[in-house]
């Protein structure tokens, strides 16, 4: 009956009327749940796999649950387990080769995604159906183990943020899936780089995870297998998930750099002579590789980090190898183009590369450098939109803070440098500012304003440039001949309507090149200002009214009004700041230039410009701004909107203000250098103390040694005593003269061995004692030099003090130290005197009398030695004395100092207080005077509006100045009247 049943179902010829795909699916469902026996599960199972594609949103509504069921339970039958996996990825996948038709309407595909999206939430309704699936992975087994890496594939790609929750708080959730990487069925292992893919899209911690589950040397181990960027979908699949792993993610990158990964990088990038016939696989590859160079020197990361990997990058080869393929011939174009860019970006602030990629040469005859056959590249109109966009790219991150590299483009320019039979880049630049392609102009315009950037030197050097523009004519300057080209382009504009669109562009161009050029440099300014054409041209262009597409234009060119006003040294007495302001009053009117120049701001490419760097641009038309003009507009358009605002009043208060704290900074500074010379002072005394404290414990070290010896020395004495006092009771009872004299002659003997024991002591001793007088005169050396410094230290902090106090202390510790050894040898001494005598006393050999005289003349030499030191310890004690005095002196001058610095710095921060309050003061009475007018204004209305007559302010001034006069009159005639 069960094989009638599934024959049915199979395709069978059934007995009664065929059933609906629901009702199959019900019954299969009901003997997946009822049946006892694993085979008829493990068929239903199957039946609902091979209907889970026709009957996609049946199978999924009714039979999820019994699937999920399925693996929670018969976990020790393989072949269930992967029906069931297989049934569920066909019922949540939404992979296009799977759908009915290719020629299916959008509805239908947006259904199709729907219950994808719907059956994914139904299995994310737990989240143990998640830790389920990753338990499942552990299974080695073929038909388990890859079906669950597809289906949870497909939940990462419906609901990515929710999966990636439950995977990281999952235990050892993330290294499972890195366990896939080292299967050996490389259809798994593929696979699993799909599944990691989807796994580390923007989530900054998994991405950790899996970078510190060594990812790293597994992906790259996997790209050398397969060839590098010959390698096929396999190695493309890699360098997706290396870009996942470190794009935005600075500890991955960083983890990178440490682990010596990019030098693994450079062998990718070797190509042969030949270099025809790539395939479409290759460039891919080859893409992905250099996006995964730029990913590391992004300028979007740290700027350590980016200045890190460019260094490693020129360290290992990496650069050469990318500069070896920029000028290589038969390179496909988008890699050329690619290429460039990532060679920008490797160079962008990096001095090292900068001068290296200086440096390289294309392989032509004669050889040119690389910048010159890029520029030629950029400024013919031939070459791709693209290209020509990312040669512009890789000249600016060229001269990007390259004062270097500045000064060599400009001296291109300069009449003495110039040589006739080669073509230079400033050549390039300056026939692409005049070419008749507008998208040349701008390129060269905005290439040599980065030339200028943040470089008034390079700016004043521009000025000396001059250009033959016909024979017979007299050459201009380059600056004049910018403007020249902008009111013939205005002229031209308005005789041709049609070509208004380029020659906008062309004229952005060079007003960006202007700004940039005349901005921070007076000179430059006087030089713009000195021509009488220049200024009514501007003034002119401000005040038109134009259409929307000029709005720009005019922006642009109250920004450079208004930068020779900001920037105006008053050198041009018709030019002057205030002359400058009135004509714009005049003839403009303030609120109407202020309205003009925010045009530029407000343009809709600003902003865009404004997030990167990278010039790019959908088309040709759209390329207007550039990525650090946008800064200096930034930067100057507040400052221009006060300074045309300003009186001349408040311009003399703010210059003035400005020359106090001017003054007032200058003394700040010279007590800061004054400080910062004290400091260094202070640690070099510092590190003499420590010297001086290592000495200090060394001879303390030696001092506890000559202690012990001196102990020594007193125990052999007292022995001595003892042997000597036994002697001497002997020699008083001896009886007979012949045994007393052979006693005597024992003595003798005795005596003579022993003093010669005690004259090599003596001697040891005296050596002791002049190493220790040595390392005295040493250590009056070095508080010689103490004192030195600190007599030089005007200004020494407390720290310093106590650092010195510390050290006399010591110092007069140690002569305390010194002094009791010196009492102990004197006492010795007194002992060793009273021996002697008691020795001549017995001894009556003459032999004997001349050895205790020699040692006698030895031990006052040495007493004479110890008094000697007795006297310098004495003499040390006074210098100290007079070093504590000076100290005293020092911390006085200390004190007055920092007193006279709190003067200064109270007077600074009350005048700018009184600054602020007197702009506050003006604000207020200006708003007070605002409302009194407004209010006025108000009361003459309701007057007009009742009625009355009302006079304006002219006409009342006028009556009453009439008044007056009258009122003068009748007073003569009154004083005539009295004097008749």
């Amino acid at each position: 009956m069960t094989m009638n049943f599934f024959r049915g179902v199979m395709g069978g010829q059934p007995a009664g009327p065929q059933p609906t795909g629901a009702e199959t699916i019900h019954k299969l469902c009901d003997r997946v749940a009822s049946s006892t026996l694993l085979e008829d599960r493990r068929d239903a199972v199957r039946a609902l796999k091979s209907l889970s594609k026709k009957y996609r949103l049946e199978v999924g509504t009714q039979a999820m649950d019994h699937l999920v069921h399925i693996l929670q339970t018969d976990r020790s039958d393989s072949e269930i387990l992967g029906y069931a996996l297989d049934t569920l990825y066909n019922i949540i996948c939404n992979d296009e080769e799977e759908e009915q038709d290719e020629s299916e309407d959008e509805n239908a595909q947006k259904q199709e995604e729907d219950l994808g999206v719907l059956f994914t939430d139904k299995f994310l309704g737990d989240s143990e159906n998640v830790t389920l699936l990753l338990t499942l992975l552990e299974e080695f087994d073929f038909h388990v183990r890859w079906p669950g890496v597809k289906l949870l594939t497909a939940l990462l790609k419906n609901q990515c943020n929710q999966v990636q929750g439950v995977i990281l708080v999952s235990p050892m959730g993330v290294s499972r899936l890195m366990d896939l990487l080292a299967d050996s069925r490389e259809v798994i292992r593929n696979d699993g780089l799909l599944l990691l893919q989807q796994l580390t899209k923007g989530n900054a911690a998994i991405q950790k995870i899996v970078a510190f589950e060594n990812a790293f040397e597994r992906l790259l181990d996997i790209i050398t297998e397969e060839g590098s960027s010959d390698g096929g979908i396999v190695v493309e699949d890699c360098l997706l998930l290396l870009v996942n792993l470190l794009k935005n993610n600075s500890s991955n990158q960083n983890f990178f750099k440490e682990g010596s990964y990019i030098q693994r990088m450079k062998p990718w990038f070797e190509v042969g002579d030949d270099n025809s016939g790539w395939s479409a696989q290759k460039v891919t590859n080859l893409h992905l590789m250099l996006q995964l160079v730029r990913v590391m020197v992004s300028p979007v990361n740290s700027p350590g980090a980016t200045s890190s990997c460019q260094k490693s990058m020129y360290q290992c080869g990496l650069l050469q190898q990318l500069c070896t393929i920029l000028m290589a011939t038969g390179v496909p174009a988008d890699i050329l183009t690619e290429t460039i860019n990532t060679v920008s970006e490797v160079i962008r602030g990096s001095q090292i590369n900068q001068d290296y990629f200086a440096s390289v040469n294309a392989p032509s005859n004669p050889p040119r450098p690389a910048i010159v056959v890029l520029l030629m590249s950029m400024v013919n109109e031939r070459q791709p939109f693209v290209l020509r966009c990312a040669v512009l790219y890789c000249f600016q991150c060229f001269l990007y803070k390259n004062q270097k590299g500045q000064g060599e483009i400009v001296a291109t320019l300069l009449p003495s440098t110039i040589d006739a039979n080669s073509i230079s880049a400033g050549q390039l630049l300056c026939g692409g500012l005049f070419s008749a392609d507008s998208l040349s102009n701008w390129c060269a315009a905005v290439a040599l304003a980065h030339a200028l950037q943040d470089n008034l030197t390079q700016k004043e050097q521009l000025l000396r440039v001059q250009l033959a523009t016909s024979l017979g004519k007299p050459p201009v300057s380059l600056l004049q001949q910018c403007t020249n080209i902008l009111s013939q382009g205005d002229k031209i504009d308005r005789r041709a309507k049609s070509e208004k669109g380029s020659k906008v562009q062309t004229r952005v161009g060079l007003l960006m090149l202007l700004c940039t050029w005349i901005s921070n440099c007076p000179i430059a300014v006087t030089h713009f200002l000195h021509n009488q054409e220049n200024v009514p041209f501007l003034t002119g262009q401000i005040s038109e009214n134009l259409g929307e597409d000029e709005r720009l234009v005019q922006g642009l060119c109250a920004l450079l009004l208004g930068i020779c006003i900001y920037y105006n040294d008053n050198s041009l007495e018709n030019y002057t700041k205030e002359k400058l302001k009135q004509l714009i009053e005049k003839r403009i009117g303030k609120e109407n230039f202020v309205e003009k120049l925010g045009f530029v701001t407000k343009h809709e490419l600003y902003s865009r410009a404004a997030q990167k760097p990278q010039p790019v641009f959908p088309s040709p038309e759209q390329m207007l701004f550039d990525h650090e003009f946008t800064k200096l507009v930034k930067e100057l358009e507040g400052v221009i909107t006060k300074a045309v605002h300003k009186t001349s009043e408040e311009e003399k208060k703010e210059e003035e203000v400005k020359k106090t704290l001017e003054q007032h900074d200058s003394i700040v500074i010279q007590y800061k250098d004054l400080i910062r010379d004290q400091d260094t002072q202070i640690q070099e005394l510092r590190e003499q103390v420590s010297t001086l404290s290592l000495n200090s414990e060394q001879m303390h070290n030696q001092i506890i040694q000559q202690q012990s010896q001196i102990q020594q020395h007193k125990d052999q004495y007292n022995i001595l005593k003892l042997k000597l006092g036994k002697d001497s009771q002997g020699l008083s009872s001896s009886q007979g003269l012949s045994s007393s004299q052979g006693e005597g002659a024992h003595v003798n003997g005795l005596h003579s061995e022993e003093l010669s024991q005690l004259r090599e002591e003596v001697e040891e001793l005296r050596r002791q004692h002049t190493l220790q007088h040595t390392q005295l005169s040493d250590k009056d050396s070095l508080i010689n030099t103490l004192r030195c410094g600190a007599a030089a230290q005007t200004a020494e902090g407390g720290a310093g003090g106590s650092d010195n106090t510390d050290l006399l202390g010591e110092v007069e510790s140690l002569r305390s130290r010194v002094q009791a050894q010196c009492a102990e040898i004197s006492q010795l001494q007194t002992e060793r005197q009273e021996l002697i005598r008691r020795a001549e006393a017995v001894s009556s050999a003459p032999a004997s009398s001349s050895e205790s005289s020699a040692d006698t003349v030895k031990v006052s030499e040495l007493e004479s030695r110890l008094a000697a030191q007795t006297t310098e310890t004495e003499r040390l004690k006074e210098e100290c004395r007079g070093l504590r005095e000076g100290h005293a002196g020092l911390e006085q001058q200390l004190a007055s100092a920092q007193s006279t610095v709190a003067i200064e710095q109270t007077e600074k921060t009350k005048l700018q207080q009184e600054v602020q309050e007197s702009k506050k003061e003006q604000d207020d009475l200006l708003m007070l005077l605002a409302d009194q007018d407004q209010k006025i204004l108000n009361l003459k209305q309701r007057l007009r509006d009742l009625g009355e007559t009302i006079e304006d302010e002219d006409e009342l001034d006028a009556r009453d100045q009439f008044g007056e006069d009258d009122d003068d009159d009748d007073d003569e005639e009154e004083d005539e009247e009295n004097n008749d």
